[in-house]
């Protein structure tokens, strides 16, 4: 009983007062939900703030200063690298291939034996000319040993018709006997003369079935195999072969460019060229004009202009793409004795009838005004606007403006 007395006055103590006290711990609870709501909307602006401000993403490149002195480009164009000595080599008669002996990309010497075809029947026709050859000699050394005795003869006769022993129609027998021997002996000296004529057109013909390398070279195709027909001409339709492969003398490269006839007179002999292949666009190779060949396509309204390297590379391959910047005299260059500044063309923007470049400085893209001209390859001379070492803005985001925050790649 007096258990249960005890609980209930301890219930009773949990009572919660409704006096002054109560009121100050709810507003201090109000309070403290309101700091927290207000930290939290704080924090989402400022995420906001900060995901709106966020650095673009942007690739730049450097402004190269290269050295003075040298000429600029007067005339941009572009054509291929050409080889002067090409050949597709094919063999002189038509015949079945049997034997290929060179690969794409193998070097070979002049003479070298590139194929072989089937010489069967040549062999055969050339034995049967040495058989004839023999069969000429022989009856040649019968004839000889005729007239040696036809000579002996002759002279007994003459000693007897001397001594009054034997008529004149013995003498004349005689000597026509002889006469006869030594023609016939001229005749079969000259048939061993053809037959060893028919021999070596015979040794010839053999010797056409090998299909050599007519100069020093590299194969650049393969165009026949064993077991095909191979002929100089084009015969038999699509079944035969008209070259074995293509040769080319690498020593003899050289580009060719078509040059629109409006700018022809901005090229000379000997005039300075700057080269740079399609393949490898930060290589410039020093050249010259070899001559200006002097006539013109109509079609086109260009004129070629041949173009030799200064110096031959194994990078260098034919028929590769190549662009050539025709350099100012070097009277013309004298002028051109400041350094230079370059930049990538993809730097340069237009903004109406300006060239505007970003330069990336401090975190952010400042926007430039540039004087621009063309230089070789891919490079843009920057005439004023811009210094050496600053970085310039190749790639970003299309909304790039004055002052966005901007972090380089």
């Amino acid at each position: 009983m007096e258990d249960g007395k005890k609980a209930l006055e301890d219930l009773a103590s949990l009572r919660i007062e409704r006096g002054e006290g109560g009121g100050r711990r709810r507003g201090r609870s109000a309070l403290w939900f309101a700091v927290c709501a207000a930290a939290v909307v704080l924090a989402a602006a400022g995420w906001w703030w900060a995901a709106g401000r966020a650095a673009a993403s942007v690739t730049v490149a450097p402004v190269r200063e290269i050295a003075g002195g040298g000429s600029s480009p007067v005339l941009n164009a572009s054509g291929y690298v050409t080889a002067r000595r090409r050949a597709t080599v094919s063999s002189k008669i038509t015949g079945k291939v049997t034997e290929v002996a060179v690969e794409e990309g193998m070097a070979v010497r002049e003479g070298q034996v590139l194929a072989r075809l089937d010489d069967s029947i040549e062999r055969r026709n050339l034995a049967l000319d040495e058989a004839q050859v023999e069969s000429a000699k022989r009856a040649l050394a019968e004839t000889e040993a005729q007239l040696r005795l036809a000579s002996l003869s002759l002279a007994r006769v003459s000693d007897l018709v001397a001594k009054s022993v034997s008529s004149q129609a013995d003498l004349d027998a005689a000597r026509a006997e002889h006469d006869a021997l030594e023609a016939r002996l001229a005749m079969e000296r000259q048939q061993v003369t053809v037959a060893e004529r028919q021999v070596a057109v015979r040794r010839q013909e053999l010797d056409d079935a090998v299909v050599r390398a007519p100069f020093d070279g590299v194969a650049v195709s393969k165009d026949a195999q064993p077991g095909e027909m191979v002929s100089p001409i084009s015969a038999g339709g699509g079944f035969t072969r008209t070259g074995i492969c293509t040769v080319v003398d690498m020593s003899s490269l050289e580009i060719e460019v078509d040059v629109n006839e409006s700018y022809i007179q901005r090229v000379e002999p000997r005039q300075r060229v700057e080269a740079i292949l399609d393949a490898y666009p930060d290589w410039r190779i020093p050249a010259s004009v070899i001559a200006v060949i002097p006539t013109a396509d109509r079609q086109k309204a260009t004129v070629r202009v041949r173009i030799a390297f200064d110096r031959l590379d194994p990078r260098i391959l034919p028929d590769m793409g190549v662009k050539v910047a025709f350099l100012a005299s070097e009277d013309a260059g004298a002028a051109n004795a400041r350094p230079r500044l370059l930049v990538p063309k993809a730097a340069l923007r237009r903004d109406g009838d300006k060239d505007v470049v970003f330069v990336l400085a401090n975190g952010r893209v400042q926007r430039r005004a540039v004087e621009a001209r063309a230089a070789s390859g891919s490079d843009m001379e920057i005439v004023s606007g811009l210094v050496a070492g600053e970085r310039v803005v190749v790639e970003g985001p299309a909304g790039l403006a004055d002052g966005t925050r901007a972090a380089a790649r």
